[in-house]
């Protein structure tokens, strides 16, 4: 598993990569840099980086970091989209989960607006 840091406004953010072939993609592409976009409790912003589907998920749990082809781009989910139903995390569309942010570092997600700069860089 790689560590990375996620870098919101003020906020820094530990996570850790899996091992799948989408994620060791968006390693070697770091640091990515942009804006962000709120969508319930989803952010995510637009990455250089084409990935095929890798066992893509139609749900993810709280915390998966995603990889959403149409973007393309990163995604951190923590907690419920327009899309969900009651008791689930739903994307607007299947992604590639790509790493996790740990469950307690996930609540000052939800002061997050559009528009902040965001940037996933390698962890030291």
């Amino acid at each position: 598993m790689k560590k990375i840091k996620i870098l919101i406004g003020s906020l820094a953010l530990d996570a850790q990569l899996n091992n799948t072939k989408t994620a060791k993609t968006i390693y070697a592409k770091l640091p990515l840099k942009g804006k962000t976009n709120v969508w319930g409790e989803e952010i995510y912003f637009s990455i250089p980086v084409k990935c095929p589907p890798e066992n893509p998920k139609r749900l993810v749990g709280l915390g998966d970091l995603c990889y959403w082809m149409p973007g393309p781009a990163f995604c951190i989910f923590f907690g419920p989209t327009p899309s969900s139903c009651k008791g689930e995390i739903r994307p607007a569309s299947p992604v590639n989960v790509i790493g996790r942010i740990d469950y307690e570092l996930l609540e000052p997600l939800k002061q997050v607006e559009d528009g902040v700069k965001i940037s996933v860089v390698k962890a030291e």
